[in-house]
């Protein structure tokens, strides 16, 4: 199970994306707010579907993890984990945009779905919102690929689920503002100096991941060791 530490590690890392959550998701997050006419309904609808398939990709990667069973595979996941949180945080920060090339990449695959989630638009019930939501959890995004790799590195389904259930918790501030017409709240999650703040944080949080990896790699840990990378973002 997902200890406490690592469950308020998880919701900081999809708190700390609010802003690229924003640019990502933002635009169907507000179509849903259908007609001026706000359903709350059909936008919790839309939002549980995207964090249930967070959590369903999270328990997947750890089946997988877990049935490999190579202390190498884990080391790797880390390292992948480490280089992508540092890459989403100069991502977020405007210092360096090759997320935007993996984000591209997996563009190709998300093209597919998407012909699949155009379906149920226009979203008009509960249903056809929690679909979409399903879907959209597929999108290409940099902080989700990150997240997945960090999550992974459980080795465990139940463990890697819970972490993608807590980041999608995290991304919830920033979504349903954009939803629900928090205009105020959008403003300042989208300041440049709380970017900054939340890309420095990413950066530390990639940099603690990579040592860790290090580190356990150096001294032969078993492949279940528990990460606690990012920690020092609850602070």
């Amino acid at each position: 199970m997902t200890d406490p530490l690592q469950a308020g590690s998880a919701f900081a890392l999809g708190l700390a994306g609010a802003g690229h959550c924003l640019g990502m998701c933002g635009g169907i997050a507000a179509a849903l707010n259908l007609g001026g006419q706000r359903s709350l309904p059909v936008t919790l609808a839309y939002h549980s579907g995207r964090i249930g398939s967070y959590t369903a990709l999270g328990g997947l990667l750890g089946l997988a993890a877990s049935g490999i069973d190579i202390a190498a595979w884990t080391l790797g996941l880390r390292y992948l984990a480490g280089l992508l949180l540092i890459g989403m945080g100069l991502y977020i920060a405007d210092w360096w945009h090759g997320m935007a090339l993996l984000e591209r990449m997996g563009a190709r695959l998300w093209q597919p779905v998407q012909r699949i989630a155009s379906r149920w638009l226009p979203v008009r019930r509960w249903p056809q919102a929690f679909a979409l939501g399903l879907c959209w959890g597929l999108m290409p995004c940099g902080l989700i690929y990150s997240s997945l790799a960090w999550a992974g590195t459980a080795n465990d389904t139940v463990t890697s689920a819970g972490r993608m259930f807590f980041f999608g918790l995290g991304t919830l501030p920033a979504m349903l503002a954009t939803s629900l017409g928090a205009n105020r709240l959008q403003a300042f999650l989208r300041r440049r100096g709380l970017k900054l703040a939340i890309a420095l944080l990413l950066i530390a949080a990639g940099l603690w991941t990579l040592y860790q990896a290090h580190a356990h790699g150096g001294h032969g840990a078993p492949n279940r060791a528990p990460v606690n990378a990012h920690s020092h973002m609850q602070h």
